[in-house]
């Protein structure tokens, strides 16, 4: 697990208790060096496509992200992310507390990498992240 410390996470989430939480278990177990907090799909939005034409490499990023977000929610900036050939390759995890069967049936069509219910088991977190190779 040593090299998921240089992994950049790009936690979209607007709750604050929620952030708080993910913030708090990160650090503990020492998964990331860089945690970037966006607070909603349009601020996701523009960060990762500022990075994406800037020609930054996206190898080494995972989002997690909330499937209910302000202005734009979390299934159309997975469907963004996944349309667009710079940005296709970013692993998205989403982290929400929507167990609806339809959700998890549509995001993963969409090319979601893992689904995790909050509140968050860690041990599956790590479990996910493992399975799309970056541990």
């Amino acid at each position: 697990m040593e090299n998921l410390k240089e992994i950049e996470i790009l936690l979209v989430e607007d709750n604050p208790s929620d952030i708080e939480l993910t913030l708090r278990e990160l650090k503990k177990h020492n998964l990331a060096d860089k945690i970037h907090v966006l607070k909603d799909g349009g601020e996701a939005l523009e960060y990762i496509f500022s990075k994406a034409y800037s020609g930054n490499d996206f190898n080494n990023i995972v989002v997690l992200l909330d499937l209910k977000l302000p202005k734009v929610d979390g299934l159309e900036v997975l469907k963004t992310l996944k349309s667009n050939q710079r940005t296709n390759a970013i692993h998205v995890i989403v982290l929400t507390s929507s167990a609806e069967e339809q959700d998890i049936i549509e995001t993963y069509s969409v090319g979601v990498d893992g689904y995790i219910v909050k509140p968050v088991d860690f041990d599956k977190f790590v479990k996910a992240v493992s399975e799309i190779g970056l541990s």
